[in-house]
């Protein structure tokens, strides 16, 4: 039974490497057409990025870090940002901002929890 979901898993992760590397080339051939590239469009192409990263590493070791999820996010909110039109609610873009450092937070505290510095096991064996 197990290895039937491993093997869906397999076909999913598959199916989400595929469709994504068919949104970057319709975003690379949007570009073309355009006869422009912007700022949001390499923002889409970082959140695709992101996308294959997330899914190699859950290809390889079958765990998500979890500022993955968070980067994407971060850059989405940035897109956002960008994309905005010029008559949009000023609060709007203050929330935003404020979104956007609230997850920059959360990437900083996952990556100092595993500091040696704040480990409290290792001050104990240490101590012993």
């Amino acid at each position: 039974m197990n290895s039937y979901f491993e093997l869906l898993e397999k076909i999913v992760l598959s199916i989400l490497i595929i469709c994504t590397v068919i949104a970057i080339g319709m975003e690379i051939q949007g570009m073309y057409f355009n006869s422009k590239v912007t700022l949001a469009d390499i923002l889409l192409l970082f959140i695709y990025i992101e996308i294959i990263g997330m899914i190699k590493e859950y290809w390889i070791s079958k765990v998500i870090r979890m500022s993955y999820p968070l980067f994407i996010a971060m850059t989405a909110l940035a897109r956002m940002i960008i994309m905005q039109r010029k008559d949009v609610d000023p609060s709007a873009y203050v929330y935003e901002s404020v979104a956007i450092l609230i997850i920059a937070i959360a990437i900083v505290v996952l990556r100092v929890r595993h500091m040696e510095i704040l480990n409290r096991n290792s001050k104990k064996i240490s101590e012993d």
